[in-house]
């Protein structure tokens, strides 16, 4: 997707740094994030760089049981050097804060008018290597991109996209737009109140993880379907090419799709993210559906 000349301003809330620093976690947050991390992944045989999602879903259900609130995140730096469109269609970085601001203007209207829910934008944090946050510290540069509750705060590495291709996932502009999209669906299941209902305990391909992933791929969907219309759109028209790119890359990331790529049997029982065809198709039923109501997903309580 290319940004065009509507695009101005769109580095508020965008702050860069990493590699130490900071209060959150401290020593006992990082002993447990790496002993959640170290039994999820061999439970469901998630490579490293995906356990950081499923570790924050895991304990954001209101436990805050990783320093919750107490904990401060690293919000380092205002990203500098983002200033035109240029920028944007050039550098990861920069893209990443243009998605931002195009999401921001999306959701801003779209939630309150389809659930009657007051939008408030979440900061986005890039960085590389170790950093803190509101959900203890981690290692980003290990764990890809995630989403923390407990700071509203959506957690990217610029790094993650030549890790993503290797797993079989596109590395254009479009696939990168899609994981700041699907991070930022997890900001708006956590301003329904939803999101703490995801439980990495009960795992399964009908359990609340799974539609809760499935979710965020179609709200990522849904946004793409209205990312390039109006006369204040930023993107030009999407191509199908680039459509491709987030489907290549939803695949890429299936629960079997994982579980394959790591040898072992295709197990649906051990699912928290989904299979490669539902996450394509939860993507394509936002795109295509275009209204908050065909995300619908009918959460256990």
């Amino acid at each position: 997707m290319t940004f065009n000349n509507n695009l101005n301003n769109y580095s508020d809330g965008v702050s860069t740094g990493g590699s130490g620093g900071g209060r959150g976690g401290g020593g006992g947050g990082n002993i447990l994030v790496a002993l959640l991390a170290s039994s999820i992944g061999r439970k469901f045989g998630i490579p490293g760089m995906i356990i950081a999602a499923v570790v924050v879903f895991f304990f954001s259900g209101g436990s805050n049981m990783i320093g919750g609130g107490d904990n401060a995140s690293q919000q380092g730096e205002q990203l500098q050097g983002c200033e035109t469109k240029e920028d944007a269609n050039s550098r990861d970085e920069c893209r990443i804060a243009a998605t931002k601001k195009s999401l921001d203007d999306y959701w801003g209207e779209a939630l309150p008018a389809n659930a009657n829910i007051d939008y408030s934008k979440p900061q986005v944090h890039i960085a590389e290597g170790r950093i803190s946050t509101g959900c203890g510290a981690a290692n980003i540069s290990q764990s890809g991109p995630f989403y923390c509750p407990s700071d509203k705060t959506v957690y990217l590495s610029t790094g993650f996209y030549e890790q993503l291709n290797k797993m079989g996932g596109s590395d254009g502009p479009f696939a990168q737009e899609y994981v700041t999209a699907h991070e930022f669906g997890h900001h708006i299941q956590n301003l329904q109140g939803n999101l703490g209902l995801s439980d990495y305990n009960d795992p399964g391909e009908d359990s609340n993880a799974v539609k809760m992933e499935l979710q965020a791929d179609c709200y990522a969907g849904l946004w793409a379907s209205h990312a390039d219309k109006g006369a204040n759109a930023l993107l030009e028209p999407i191509t199908q090419d680039q459509v491709q790119q987030a489907i290549t890359t939803a695949q890429s990331i299936g629960d079997d799709a994982i579980q394959e790529s790591a040898g072992q049997e295709v197990n649906p029982d051990s699912w928290t993210h989904g299979s490669s065809e539902q996450r394509q198709e939860s993507f394509l039923r936002g795109y295509q559906g275009g209204t908050m109501e065909s995300c619908h997903e009918d959460f256990r309580r």
